[in-house]
């Protein structure tokens, strides 16, 4: 699931062992009611001025779960120790103002009583929905952790791994193959720099220059954007051709040979996730059920131990 380019999710284990807390959907139905409707409306006008709003939230989610559970921990800013936010893995994570928006007018409603985890889950959601996936009720109730360490970061998984390697993974926060597979669909939105790719078009390994399991006109693409002179800063692409749109071209692209990262193509490595990639791109339907179902079991995984006053600074 990923990032170290600005793209949607690259996950991995953290140092610690996460916890599955006891959220609830109606947590907040008696101390703060609005709370939803106040975060979904900062989400939307945020995305009608910048469409790539969308992704970047949904990948500032996933990288926060897959260092200490969903704590909010990417959102701390460097004080005594370098943050998350500031590690290499997530350079390239941006859209933090939209979740300060949020809580800014949230904490007007009811002051001190929505974590900036739950925040940050419920614009994940919005975030999807807003870009034309599956909306999912979000259960609530996380708290916000005091600890945030760019060190962890580099336990984040590289675009590079194969698929046994994302399976322990996944595996290693209590999550399974098939939701490997629905949460990889997140690479449907968002842009990813050169660095993410590069090793499937240049040096491949001992044999061949290029990844064989990359499809020509795609690798072409890609050599012409990513090397030589033509080669801009900051250069890359988009994760598939409809890039801004929560759709299921991701999985067409993988059937295609066109999986941007070695992680995405891993995923006709086996019987089952092939399986589930054909599956996934015949039916748009299926995925937004499954995608929805694993976002919260992942968002699930929880560790925090307060309510920020302030997302970017402990209490």
């Amino acid at each position: 699931m990923a990032l170290v380019a600005s793209v949607l999710i690259i996950l991995f284990v953290s140092l610690v062992t996460p916890k599955l807390s006891a959220l609830s959907s109606n947590y907040y139905q008696n101390t703060c009611p609005t709370a939803e409707y106040a975060i979904t409306k900062i989400v939307r006008d945020a995305t009608k001025k910048d469409n790539t709003i969308p992704a970047a939230l949904l990948r500032l989610h996933f990288h926060d779960c897959f260092i200490r559970g969903c704590d909010a921990s990417v959102l701390l800013n460097s004080k005594k120790n370098t943050a998350e936010k500031d590690g290499p893995a997530n350079l390239s994570l941006h859209a933090f103002f939209v979740i300060d928006a949020a809580k800014k007018a949230v904490e007007a409603l009811c002051p001190g009583i929505v974590s900036c985890a739950d925040i940050l889950a419920l614009a994940a959601r919005d975030a999807v929905v807003a870009a034309g996936g599956p909306y999912w009720d979000v259960p609530k109730g996380r708290k916000d952790g005091r600890v945030s360490r760019a060190s962890e970061t580099s336990k984040l998984p590289s675009p590079t791994f194969d698929l046994s390697q994302l399976q322990q993974s996944f595996s290693q926060r209590g999550l399974s193959t098939d939701d490997l597979v629905a949460l990889s669909g997140g690479h449907t939105l968002g842009f990813s720099h050169c660095s993410s790719f590069q090793n499937r078009i240049q040096n491949f390994n001992s044999t061949h220059d290029i990844d064989p399991s990359i499809h020509p006109s795609l690798a072409g693409s890609l050599r012409s954007i990513c090397s030589g002179k033509n080669k801009a800063k900051n250069a890359g692409t988009s994760m598939d051709p409809s890039s801004t749109v929560f759709d299921n071209t991701y999985y067409k692209q993988i059937l295609q040979n066109k999986g941007l990262f070695s992680s995405d193509q891993a995923l006709l490595a086996h019987p089952k996730t092939k399986s589930l990639v054909n599956k996934y791109a015949s039916s748009k339907e299926a995925f937004y059920k499954a995608f929805a179902n694993s976002m919260i079991r992942m968002s699930s995984i929880t560790g925090g131990q307060e309510v920020r006053r302030d997302c970017r600074i402990a209490n």
